[in-house]
């Protein structure tokens, strides 16, 4: 049964007031996620009644045709199934209410004017609070940044606060990401800016860490000691939807990898914290990410797989594969799923293998981390068939159905001793009430009330792009030598087979995708 103790936004006070400005507020992100988290956030109380929203585009809405363009999206979409992180139902007179709130203001980003109106715009609200949201191509946000910071509008004065979030990606490779961070740090001090990925507003994300360190049954265990190795698996169903001008250019190592796939492996494998804050915890992170194997380009190659989705069949339903999708390059070289082994050389984690794989078009939508521990060295069933124990698994599953299991042996019922594996775990629409949300809600609050734990360090964001660049630079080599390493896959599949002999030659396998109770057939290890 849900707890039926009040809900945590219940209990939590509502930010301070703010304006908050959204550039890029005609793309797919805003209406998708960033407006329904902020409503979302108004249905809980947790921002103030005045706060002030206002889009920032060059399409031609004023305020009224704005908030109905939004309305039409939220509506549609809140009867979608499959839609993360949905607004079960649009609560009309709610809306009412919450979009007299939302402006727009419409200009050209590269614009001085545009600048000088959002500095009267901050004068007319009375409150000198103003977070500025950069939802826009990542081509823009350095000038951005820059404008912002030659109009005086990143200046704090007293108590008040201004503040810039960031989308990914940022960069795309590592001198790109330290041009960016150094374009930011010199118009603004590094606790002004919130670089996001909406990952670490999970429920299940965050819930790692009290997993790992306020319960003493795991963290005694959590070590190379004990663990065999550990897969993290980002598995979607959906193509490159509206998104191709971007994904085409990006692919799934860019898009996923440096950010998503590592944020995981970080708060999987980080070293207890100091203390519970922002600085400690960023800075273990870093640490992780610093201590990842540079492999050679050559290593790289060897240690990865990449594919590209073909026509397939999902949901009984025809697919098209990636190079017929609207807004594709006929002769593109971007691949929709990559998988790479990865090693964290520190005492805690050296030997053990980190595999990561993230795809579209796949057999399920599934984000988990699965942690393989190491069999039981010895079988003292002497005389019977259990000739070799099998591993446990404990399943992080990140979405859609959020929770933890444990996978564990124990003796089928009969007089023959036959062993079969069991399920223990929770999910967290069984024990908590939880609101319709996006992932975004809390790090939208966490940023308008300060805390920048659950945001990335510049730092960070460079050991992430140092981490992939030999798996950049192989591949580059082979695109200027004319290879083609770029495996094509069903859509509706797992994935090429260059994935699963990645994994397979190190006598493991991958992780089942897409179990609906949470974990599937966990596979044995063999001996090495």
């Amino acid at each position: 049964m849900p707890n039926s103790t009040p809900a945590q936004h219940e209990r939590t006070p509502a930010a301070d007031n703010t304006t908050m400005f959204i550039f890029g507020a005609g793309g797919d992100l805003v209406k998708r996620l960033l407006i329904p988290s902020l409503y979302n956030l108004d249905r809980d109380q947790l921002i103030d009644p005045e706060m002030q929203i206002v889009g920032i585009d060059l399409a031609e809405y004023d305020d009224d045709a704005f908030r109905a363009h939004l309305k039409q999206f939220i509506a549609e979409k809140a009867a979608d199934s499959h839609s993360e992180g949905r607004i079960k139902s649009l609560d009309e007179s709610r809306w009412a209410e919450f979009e007299q709130r939302i402006h727009y203001l419409k200009g050209d980003f590269t614009d001085e004017a545009v600048y000088r109106q959002i500095e009267d715009a901050i004068a007319a609200s009375g409150n000198d609070n103003a977070i500025f949201y950069c939802a826009t191509s990542s081509r823009f946000f350095s000038n951005i940044a820059k404008q912002l910071g030659q109009a005086g509008l990143l200046t704090e004065q007293g108590e008040n606060y201004r503040r810039l979030i960031v989308e990914k990606p940022f960069g795309h490779d590592l001198e790109s990401a330290r041009a960016l961070n150094a374009d930011l740090l010199e118009v603004m001090r590094e606790d002004q800016i919130y670089r996001i990925d909406h990952f670490l507003g999970k429920e299940t994300v965050q819930n790692i860490l009290v997993a790992r360190f306020a319960n003493v049954l795991f963290e005694p265990f959590w070590n190379n000691h004990y663990i065999d190795h550990i897969q993290i698996t980002a598995a979607e169903t959906v193509g490159v939807e509206e998104r191709a001008a971007f994904y085409d250019k990006a692919g799934a190592m860019r898009d996923m990898v440096p950010n998503h796939l590592f944020q995981l492996l970080a708060m999987v494998a980080i070293e207890p914290p100091a203390a519970f804050g922002a600085d400690a915890l960023r800075s273990e992170k870093s640490k992780v990410l610093g201590a990842i194997r540079p492999w050679t380009p050559e290593e790289a190659a060897h240690n990865s797989a990449r594919g590209r989705y073909e026509a397939g069949q999902l949901d009984d339903q025809p697919v098209p594969g990636y190079l017929d999708e609207d807004g594709v390059d006929a002769d593109s070289q971007t691949e929709t799923f990559v998988a790479m082994k990865v090693m964290v050389d520190n005492w805690r984690w050296v030997g053990v293998p980190f595999y990561l794989r993230t795809g579209k078009r796949m057999s399920a939508r599934d984000t988990e981390i699965a942690i393989c521990f190491k069999p039981a060295p010895y079988a003292q069933f002497r005389n019977t068939d259990v000739e070799r124990m099998a591993s446990n698994w404990l399943i992080i599953q990140i979405q859609p159905n959020e929770g933890m299991w444990f996978d564990f042996q124990a003796k089928r019922p009969g007089p023959e001793l036959e062993m079969d594996t069991v399920k223990m775990g929770f999910a967290y629409k069984d024990f908590f009430d939880l609101p319709a949300a996006t992932g975004y809600e809390t790090l939208i609050y966490d940023c308008l009330t300060g805390d920048q734990m659950l945001f990335q360090r510049a730092d960070t964001i460079e050991n992430g792009w140092r981490a992939v660049e030999p798996f950049q630079q192989a591949w580059s080599r082979e695109s200027t030598t004319g290879e083609n390493d770029i495996e094509g896959y069903a859509a509706g599949s797992d994935g090429p087979d260059g994935a699963h002999k990645l994994i397979q030659r190190d006598g493991r396998l991958w992780h089942q995708v897409g179990s609906p109770t949470g974990p599937g057939v966990a596979p044995v290890p063999s001996g090495r």
